[in-house]
């Protein structure tokens, strides 16, 4: 833990110096010149007072050097008190409370080495001035609770703004990999598409140019389809808007999944039980899971000549099957596709579970089952 807070880095971009920061040091400085005007002790007065203004100029660079900035500071501070001690007949300003800034400063912007570092300069000073200045035992821990209290405030303040920015990070990747699925789930399924009509009106052109030509309509259609679904999508990422990021589909755009054999591998669909019931979110989680299953095995399954489709909504729960006929060996996408990953994530988020893999019998499978209704949370 030593180690993991020595290695800290400094947080990104500290802000640049403001008004506030200039306000700030022309008060102190201002009260420095008022304070040694209304001093009795006149003798040493450029001295303290070029400490003073010492310190107040550390201020300026508190964020964007704060090693340096206590470093300087507290220097000026430990020579000024050993010269006292040693030589110098004089008392300290009281203006120079504006360092009580620096360990604040220190904790909340420097790197993890520069607060243990400078925390260090701060505790060598701190019994020197009390030594100068004779105090209480009071006083004494009251002296060392101001500048601790004042670094422990710039570490709870930095563990806070860095919380908050891992928990904005964390929402983002959340939202992209949203993104990602619905433009893989549903973009990518309506290009898959448009290849394998593309691929059977290319096989049909010669041999039967009505067919053909009826493929190109469905071709169009795909594309206008896919159109729409791409602006919604922009849509979202431009405006921000909590709209849906595609139209919804569900367990009745299923059946449109079928097809015959042929030119290109047929699909074969079948819906039996209560899908009425079935809550929207959960049948376009389905529907979803299908396309992407069927679009794999025309992709993938080699030697395959169908695919079944095998929806089945009994009790609480709905299950989906999607298998081909393919070669078992040779069936299956590449293990870190998106296709399976955003398959799973579909059905985890509902509260279901999902497996793929070969069959026992022969091809590649699909298995999800979902619960009928989602609990609101």
């Amino acid at each position: 833990m030593l180690a993991a807070l020595w290695a800290e880095p400094r947080p990104d971009r500290p802000p640049a110096r403001v008004w506030r920061d200039w306000a700030v040091v022309a008060v102190l400085v201002t009260s420095s010149f008022v304070e040694m005007l209304l001093r009795d002790d006149r003798a040493w007065a450029p001295l303290v007072l070029s400490v003073s203004l010492v310190v107040a100029a550390c201020l300026l660079w508190r964020r964007t050097s704060p090693l340096a900035a206590v470093a300087v500071a507290f220097g000026a501070l430990l020579a000024f008190d050993i010269a006292r001690i040693v030589a110098v007949d004089a008392t300290g300003l009281q203006s120079i409370a504006g360092v009580l800034v620096l360990p604040y400063a220190l904790l909340r912007w420097g790197a993890g080495r520069e607060g243990a570092l400078g925390l260090g300069i701060i505790l060598i000073w701190l019994p020197v001035t009390l030594v100068v200045d004779p105090t209480s035992p009071a006083e004494r821990v009251a002296g060392y609770g101001f500048f601790l209290f004042s670094a422990a405030l710039g570490a709870a303040v930095r563990y806070r703004t860095s919380s908050r920015v891992r928990e904005i990070e964390q929402v983002r990747l959340r939202q992209r990999n949203e993104l990602a699925r619905e433009l893989h789930d549903t973009v990518g399924h309506r290009v898959s598409a448009i290849a394998v009509q593309a691929q059977a009106g290319r096989a049909l052109s010669a041999a039967d140019p009505v067919r053909a030509l009826a493929t190109l309509v469905t071709i169009e259609e795909e594309a206008s389809r896919t159109l729409k679904e791409m602006r919604a999508l922009v849509g979202v990422l431009r405006d921000g808007t909590d709209a849906d990021l595609a139209p919804r589909r569900g367990l009745a755009d299923i059946e449109r999944l079928a097809r015959p054999g042929g030119e290109v591998l047929g699909v074969r669909v079948q819906v039996s039980g209560d899908v009425e019931a079935v809550d929207p979110a959960v049948s376009t989680a389905l529907y979803m899971i299908a396309a992407e299953a069927v679009t794999n095995a025309t992709r993938h399954a080699s030697g395959a000549t169908h695919v079944t489709v095998d929806v089945t909504a009994s009790g609480r729960q709905v299950r989906l099957r999607v298998r081909d006929d393919g070669e078992a060996s040779t069936a299956s996408p590449t293990p870190a596709g998106y296709g399976l990953r955003g398959m799973a994530e579909r059905a985890s988020l509902l509260g279901g579970t999902l497996r793929a893999g070969p069959d026992p019998d022969s091809g590649w499978s699909v298995d999800a089952s979902l619960p009928l209704t989602v609990r609101a949370s």
